[in-house]
C-alpha cells in the first residue's frame, strides 16, 4: 500500500463532491485527505485527494473517476514533481506565561503564525507540508497538556521547475 495523490478537475455543481466521495465509499476505498476549491474558471472545481492503495486498486480508481460525467480531467500526481501544502490550526489551552513564551519561540522556529491568544491560550496557524505539520503536532503534544488540532487537506499543484516534493 502506497500513498497516492490525484487531482481532479470537476464541474462546479451541487452534488459532485457527494458523488465523488460516494464512489470511494461504495468501493470501500479510504480517503486520507480531500480538498476542493474553485479554480480560475468558476464553473470548474479542483479536488486534491490522498489515499493509500496498491497499484491495481489505484488503476481501478482512476478508471472509475474517468467514467464519471462530472469529472473533466484526472491527474495522477503520485510520481510528479509537485508543490503540496496543508493548512493546520493548533489551539493550546491552559498555558502559563512560560508556556506562551515557549510557544512563541516554537512558532518562530517552525515558521508558524500566532493568530490569536489570551492569558491562557494560544492559536497557531501553519501552512506547511504534511510531515512538517506532523512534526509540529508531535512537539506540541509532547510538551503541552491541552491541544486541539484542526487540519485541512493538502492542496497540490504541478511544479514548473522543481523536482522535489
Amino acid at each position: 500500500m502506497e500513498k497516492r495523490w490525484i487531482s481532479l478537475f470537476v464541474e462546479n455543481d451541487i452534488g459532485v463532491l457527494a458523488k465523488i466521495s460516494g464512489l470511494f465509499a461504495g468501493k470501500a476505498y479510504n480517503l486520507e485527505s480531500l480538498t476542493v476549491g474553485m479554480t480560475e474558471d468558476e464553473t470548474v472545481s479542483r479536488m486534491t485527494i490522498r489515499l493509500k492503495s496498491d497499484d491495481e486498486t489505484f488503476e481501478q480508481i482512476k478508471k472509475q473517476l474517468n467514467r464519471c460525467v462530472e469529472v473533466i480531467k484526472v491527474i495522477d500526481l503520485t510520481n510528479s514533481p509537485i508543490h503540496m501544502k496543508e493548512l493546520l490550526f493548533v489551539k493550546i489551552r491552559k498555558c502559563s506565561k512560560g508556556d506562551q513564551e515557549a510557544l512563541f519561540r516554537i512558532a518562530e522556529v517552525f515558521g508558524v503564525s500566532i493568530i490569536d491568544y489570551d492569558k491562557e491560550s494560544v492559536l497557531m496557524e501553519c501552512v506547511q507540508t504534511e510531515s512538517k505539520n506532523n512534526d509540529l503536532i508531535n512537539l506540541l503534544s509532547s510538551n503541552f497538556q491541552s491541544i486541539e488540532v484542526v487540519r485541512g487537506g493538502s492542496v497540490a499543484i504541478e511544479s514548473i521547475s522543481i523536482t522535489e516534493r
